[in-house]
């Protein structure tokens, strides 16, 4: 699906291979992302649209008839073209996918999540063995400028050299890979570019044929202060935070800046950009905020909102009304869409004929 309320278009099945920079074997794998939780996110929402980063965390679904796993793995598990894959690479893989999943690999998957890594692992390797047999090059200058965004991602170098020794690697080591995977994303460039071409009609046609791809349920845009409270709080604990949100909203109904004040009072992780929660639907937010958000008007300020996370006092931005999406809105996204399903399209063809010209053994 492509979310319309987001720039991004949803590739949650496609392989890491079609993307080498973001491959199980570089630096993205490192980047963990902390967000912090609102106060007033419905904490059992239903399940919305992933965005591409969400959903590539999970573990693929389960398939029929899988070649079990042996519970002990050989050293080596495959040999591509005589190179050995070692079992601590797969073994690694499958260690960063739990990670970004934040959850354990179930028993019943394991055999089912081994294949489809070590299919990865050896499909890339096949990419790393052509780009080298084609002596693609990259520039120190190119590898030093990616490292340079890799550590941007941390708040210091020693949260960056800890994310490096998390995942068993040295700097080295990550530049080699780094390396490895600018070499891949340049042969794949020069390979597939000239093969991959939309046409105004082909973005046309899809937007006619997935109408329900672009509808747009009701939303709000809504800012908020929150005086923390907790739901198991004492009367008097919660009658004090009652009093200072009732502080706020005074001053807030003042004329005095709603996103300064919430910078100032709230408890909430959104205080950093002013109270702004951004766009969302029914159903997202706890019931008491929910109903009080879609009852204000853009720029209305609400009364004070008792939920479950405290106090809050709320200034509505925005409203949206449900409807389909226009092309205009769209277009861009579903062209980038068409594209980047024809470049996985080719990368697998690429694959398979590398494999199907090479000698691949897998030995569990």
């Amino acid at each position: 699906m492509i979310p319309v309320n987001s720039g991004q278009s949803s590739l949650a099945n496609q392989s890491s291979i079609a993307n080498p920079q973001s491959s199980i074997l570089l630096v993205a794998l490192l980047v963990i992302a902390s967000l912090p939780v609102s106060g007033c996110r419905n904490s059992s929402p239903p399940a919305p649209a992933k965005a591409p980063a969400q959903a590539a965390a999970k573990i693929p679904a389960g398939q029929s008839a899988i070649q079990p796993i042996p519970p002990q793995l050989p050293a080596v598990v495959a040999r591509v073209n005589g190179e050995e894959v070692k079992r601590a690479e797969l073994e690694r893989a499958v260690k960063n996918l739990e990670g970004r999943a934040g959850q354990p690999l179930p028993a019943e998957r394991r055999s089912e999540v081994y294949r489809n890594m070590l299919d990865q692992i050896v499909s890339f390797t096949l990419l790393k063995q052509e780009s080298r047999a084609r002596k693609i090059s990259v520039a120190d200058a190119e590898v030093d400028a990616q490292l340079a965004q890799m550590r941007q991602q941390f708040t210091d170098e020693q949260a960056f050299t800890k994310a490096l020794a998390g995942q068993d690697l040295t700097l080295e080591k990550l530049k080699d890979d780094t390396r490895t995977g600018m070499q891949v994303s340049k042969m794949l460039e020069t390979e597939l570019s000239p093969k991959i071409a939309v046409q105004e009609k082909n973005v046309a046609d899809f937007y006619a044929q997935n109408p329900d791809k672009f509808k747009q349920e009701e939303s709000v845009r809504a800012s908020h202060i929150l005086i923390r409270a907790d739901a198991k709080a004492d009367p008097a604990t919660k009658e004090r935070a009652r009093q200072r949100a009732a502080e706020v909203l005074k001053k807030a109904k003042s004329g005095a800046d709603f996103a300064a004040l919430a910078k100032e009072y709230s408890a909430d992780g959104s205080a950093a950009q002013g109270g702004d929660l951004g766009f969302f639907g029914r159903g997202q937010m706890a019931p008491p905020f929910e109903n009080a958000a879609f009852a204000l008007k853009p720029g209305e300020i609400s009364e004070v909102v008792q939920s479950d996370f405290g106090f809050h006092v709320i200034r509505l931005t925005d409203h949206r009304p449900a409807r389909t999406v226009p092309l205009a809105e769209v277009g861009g996204r579903i062209n980038q869409y068409l594209i980047e399903q024809r470049r996985q399209q080719l990368t697998d063809e690429f694959v398979a004929k590398l494999k199907s010209k090479g000698k691949v053994e897998i030995l569990i």
